[in-house]
């Protein structure tokens, strides 16, 4: 999962090894001459379009994943060179290219880019992942609509308050604040209590940022179905 912490607030980022950040992103590398440090922020990458394969990542010329990026699944935040650079998913099986598009990224800024729609009409979601420490006894939480064909949709939680309202797609909230304890979710037709994905049973930590992301196909009955996932971006 993603963890990233600000030594100065109590905060440790892990990109791979566990690197300790003050003020600047960019102190987490090592200068062993003059060489002037690059600027830096922090992105995590997310596969979130439902009929694509099996995918890799590049920004510019160079490939970030080891592993192939499968639907749903994606990469841990990892130090980006700050500036205007080139995110480009190509085809694992031939390197055909699926998206590519340029994107700019500030320094010392953490953000989340999604890749969306079908592999008709692949579009990117680029957001600041403007995380803070959560207050105390509570964690932060922002839900994000990357279903194409859903409609309108509510974050809910069973049996309660409606939490987040009417977010289309690619609409998302900010990170809230909400009590650490268990919860069941549902994704609901905005408005309504047509339940179109759900989570339960979800242990809500204090002091933990999350996001929820809703994704799929509204026809679809297979893997491309409606579904939900929590991810956690930061622990405190």
């Amino acid at each position: 999962m993603k963890n990233f912490k600000n030594i100065s607030k109590g905060l440790v980022t892990k990109i791979g090894a566990v690197c300790i950040i003050a003020l600047s992103l960019s102190s987490c590398i090592k200068n062993h001459d003059d060489t002037p440090v690059q600027p830096v922020a922090l992105l995590s990458v997310i596969q979130a379009s439902p009929d694509e394969p099996a995918l890799n990542f590049n920004l510019n010329s160079a490939r970030v994943n080891a592993s192939p990026i499968n639907y749903g699944s994606g990469l841990d935040y990892f130090r980006a060179v700050a500036g205007k650079r080139t995110a480009i998913f190509t085809k694992n099986s031939d390197g055909t290219t699926v998206k590519s598009d340029t994107m700019t990224l500030s320094q010392n800024v953490a953000y989340t880019l999604f890749l969306v729609n079908k592999a008709a009409t692949p579009e990117y979601l680029l957001l600041n992942d403007a995380i803070t420490q959560p207050s105390s006894g509570n964690a932060n939480l922002r839900f994000v609509n990357l279903s194409p064909d859903s409609g309108p949709v509510d974050l809910a939680v069973k049996d309660g308050a409606v939490l987040v309202a009417n977010k289309s797609f690619k609409g998302f909230s900010g990170f809230s604040s909400l009590e650490g304890k268990n919860y069941s979710f549902e994704i609901r037709k905005a408005g309504t209590t047509t339940v179109l994905a759900s989570l339960t049973s979800q242990n809500i930590s204090p002091g933990f940022v999350y996001s929820i992301y809703f994704r799929g196909l509204a026809a679809s009955t297979d893997a491309a179905k409606p579904t939900a996932s929590l991810i956690v971006n930061a622990i405190y």
